[in-house]
This record gives C-alpha cells, structure tokens and sequence, in this order.
C-alpha cells in the first residue's frame, strides 16, 4: 500500500477530488494547510507572503494504482497549459498497514 499526499491550490482541490472519484478513488481525506515551496512564498510590491493556503489530499491505494493516481493529481491540479510554480507537490510513500476501526478489517 501507498500513501499519496498532494499539496495543491485550493481552488484546485474539487476537481481533482470529482477526477479520482469518478476513476474509482473514492475514499480520501483533504485538509487546509499553509506552507511554502521552493519559491519562499511570493512578494506583491514590498509585502512577502510567506505562508500561502494549500489544500493537502491524502488518498492510500494499491502499489499498482501509484501511475494512475498520480496521473489524475497532475492533470488536474496543474494550471494552464504547462502549470506554474505553487501548483503544489506530490509525496508517494509506503504504508505498513492499514485497519478498519469498525470491523477491525486489515487493509484497504
């Protein structure tokens, strides 16, 4: 199992959400987060913004299903043609196991 976490714009995140749901990815959690990337936050005239809204996805699927996922993520969470900087990131890694609080069910 894998866990994919994408930071991505806000207004970005119905979208890719609506784009996994309709290709069987159904089950995530999003959550408001602030950060900054590479860029160090953006400047307007003499005021720096350091800390910039983000929506975070966290979705755990198979080992098999990282290319397509993905996949989805980008295509719909990049803006314009080529996307732009502050587009957001991609984080892939492993998960050991997974349980069902309910029924107490081991994996996915």
């Amino acid at each position: 199992m894998l866990m994919i976490r994408a930071i991505i714009r806000p207004e970005k995140a119905p979208i890719v959400l609506d784009e996994l749901m309709n290709k069987g990815y159904s089950a995530a959690t999003e959550m408001d987060v602030y950060g900054r990337g590479k860029q160090k936050g953006i400047k307007i005239g003499s005021v720096v913004y350091d800390e910039l809204p983000k929506m975070m996805i966290l979705i755990v699927i198979n080992d098999e299903d990282e290319k397509e996922v993905v996949d989805i993520i980008m295509e719909n969470a990049r803006t314009g043609e080529y996307g732009n900087i502050g587009d957001g990131r991609i984080f892939v890694m492993p998960v050991c196991d997974a349980y069902t609080i309910s029924s107490g069910k081991k994996g996915l």
